[in-house]
């Protein structure tokens, strides 16, 4: 009876599962490694420029966030609807002598105007917020990759403890199995 056996075609297919999952650690290993070299990079390059840790707001970002925030409230809408009422009724219940007789043409300037400066006003402050959506994608991209190399080294490390688990019960085995057939021979 021979120790040395072939490797089995499942064990082949594993070794090359195994090489293949190596591969791809490799590679994300080496993606986040150049990741970690160029944000390293934008962050020496932007503390140089931009001394202050937390980025402050201008007076016009702070601006812009307050008019998106005043104008895409339930408050504003009412204030709206109210004043628009108040400006109809009057202007119909002053009769011929209103400031604004029908079809309201001061009216309609008035929103037209407020349109004109609330729309980008509203689109400043989306546009920072987007920026601030993307920095927080990349930062959970950045996290998912993290995790990703993390859990691919802990299953490599399962892996090689059954390996070695694996291969002392064989040698267990073997041992078990060499002591039976001395056993075996001295009782025939």
């Amino acid at each position: 009876m021979s120790n040395t056996t072939a490797p089995s075609e499942s064990q082949m297919t594993q070794a090359n599962t195994t090489r293949v999952d190596q591969a791809q650690l490799a590679v994300l290993r080496e993606h986040r490694r150049a990741h970690r070299q160029n944000v390293a990079l934008a962050l020496q390059a932007s503390s140089a420029e931009h001394p202050q840790v937390a980025p402050t707001l201008t007076r016009g970002q702070r601006l812009a966030d307050g008019v998106a925030a005043t104008i895409g409230s339930w408050r504003f809408i009412v204030i709206q609807s109210s004043a628009i009422v108040l400006w109809i009724t009057g202007n119909v219940w002053v009769g011929a002598g209103s400031w604004d007789p029908y079809p309201f043409i001061l009216l309609n300037l008035l929103l037209s105007f407020q349109a004109a400066y609330t729309a980008p006003a509203i689109m400043m402050s989306q546009n920072r917020q987007s920026e601030l959506d993307r920095r927080h994608a990349q930062n959970d991209y950045e996290i998912n990759v993290k995790a990703e190399l993390e859990i691919e080294l802990l299953h490599e490390k399962i892996d090689i403890l059954k390996e070695r688990e694996l291969l002392a019960l064989t040698e267990a085995v073997r041992h078990l199995s060499a002591q039976l057939e001395t056993l075996s021979k001295r009782m025939h």
